[in-house]
């Protein structure tokens, strides 16, 4: 009870309040409680279950069972998992982007380079501001959610320029522009649409895939749900979209079709799927000392290729889609 009452003062204090008063107003409005009683049980259900304020809202705990509500994995219980499989002292691999991108450069195919290589030779600069997509990326190793995150177009920048707007922007690297699928750029045109699947590594040794993931930009460079954009599920077998693009905001409805674009988002198909299966498999068993990885695949007209993994992949992009809550997948891989 004393973790979970810290882990409560844990939720409070990176409360954004402005999201739970939205939240708040919109449940209330919705299930006519008030939303006295509704803080109430918020609370109650944060220590109870050991979710966020905001997950209360995300999981729709304001009107679910209580039977459903066991079923989710929330903050509290994905840090406890995701410690315990992939232990502090093997994850720096993935929490360090410019680290993963060395260590697992089999499946990566797009140039990046370190703001320290930058700033020890031009040359470096003009080789990534010369690169056939006409665009940079601009990043913090170890940034999360998308933050900080920086386009830019390549004829706008030199390689003085380029360092100097790395250290404004206080990111460390910078990544040649993934110029996505024909497929992927008619559904959404507006930022990288990337794949997320998450690996587990079993008992055995073997990959097991927990979910697998269409992050759909809207009107963004950047895909992260956090960002507004919405994210659908795939068939782990078939590579198809089996369900509509869904919003982390819970005052957002489905997306069955893209907003912007028209296309429809069921049905759609991943190009290269059977690849992308096969190159993440490989990639899971390189460390197995990390055994629960989220990953970031990109699909270009030449195939897959890795992003980043993540050690504390996100339980709202994988629960939401699917719209139930996945929690009895991960204590099959806690039994002994």
């Amino acid at each position: 009870m004393i973790k979970r009452i810290l882990y409560l003062a844990y939720y409070f204090k990176e409360l954004d309040k402005s999201k739970l008063n939205k939240f708040l107003t919109f449940a209330s409005n919705t299930t006519k409680k008030s939303k006295a009683s509704i803080w109430l049980d918020m609370v109650r259900s944060s220590i109870t279950y050991n979710i966020s304020l905001l997950e209360y809202f995300n999981f729709r705990f304001y009107e679910i069972s209580e039977k459903e509500k066991l079923t989710y994995a929330g903050t509290g219980y994905m840090y406890e998992f995701q410690l315990k499989m992939n232990p502090k002292e093997t994850r720096s691999v993935l929490e360090d982007k410019l680290t993963f991108l060395k260590e697992y450069g089999t499946f990566v195919k797009h140039s990046f380079a370190s703001l320290n290589d930058l700033q020890k030779d031009k040359k470096t600069g003009d080789r990534m501001l010369s690169n056939t997509s006409g665009k940079i990326v601009l990043k913090d190793s170890r940034g999360q959610c998308g933050n900080g995150i920086e386009v830019r177009k390549s004829n706008e920048l030199n390689a003085d320029t380029l360092v100097a707007r790395l250290l404004e922007t206080s990111n460390d690297f910078v990544e040649e522009f993934v110029v996505q699928h024909s497929k992927l750029m008619e559904l959404s045109p507006s930022g990288l649409n990337t794949i997320r699947i998450i690996t587990q590594i079993n008992k055995k040794n073997e990959v097991d895939i927990l979910g697998c993931r269409l992050r759909i930009t809207i009107n963004s460079p950047i895909d992260n749900m956090a960002a507004g954009n919405i994210a659908a599920p795939i068939d782990e077998i078939s590579g198809k979209v089996t369900g509509p693009g869904v919003y982390s905001d819970i005052t957002k409805k489905d997306e069955y079709f893209h907003p912007v674009t028209g296309i429809e988002i069921v049905g759609f198909e991943v190009p290269f799927w059977p690849e992308t299966i096969k190159m993440i498999k490989q990639a899971a068993l390189k460390n197995v000392s990390n055994k629960s990885i989220g990953w970031d695949i990109a699909i270009t007209n030449n195939g897959a290729e890795l992003i980043e993994g993540n050690h504390d992949w996100c339980k709202l992009l994988w629960q939401l889609p699917v719209k139930k809550g996945l929690k009895p997948v991960l204590e099959s891989y806690l039994k002994a």
